[in-house]
């Protein structure tokens, strides 16, 4: 795992982030001290549309007005 310095973090960014999407890992320091660590995003699952469908239902009046003790709390 490479070690680089803020400063040096900020010069090289693109290249660190070449590094990064070729699997390495790199800790970013401050003062020799860690920070942060830029690491592969890896694979994202896939979200395929209506997986979810049924799961809520939309109420009829759900753009009716707010009852005026509940729309008070809005408008302090």
């Amino acid at each position: 795992m490479a070690e680089v310095g803020v400063h040096e973090a900020k010069t090289t960014l693109s290249r660190l982030l070449r590094r990064v999407a070729a699997g390495e890992e790199i800790v970013i320091t401050r003062g020799r001290e860690p920070v942060a660590r830029l690491v592969p995003v890896g694979e994202q699952p896939s979200r395929g549309l209506g997986m979810d469908s049924g799961r809520f239902a939309v109420p009829d009046d759900f753009d009716a007005a707010l009852p005026d003790e509940l729309l008070a709390h809005f408008e302090r």
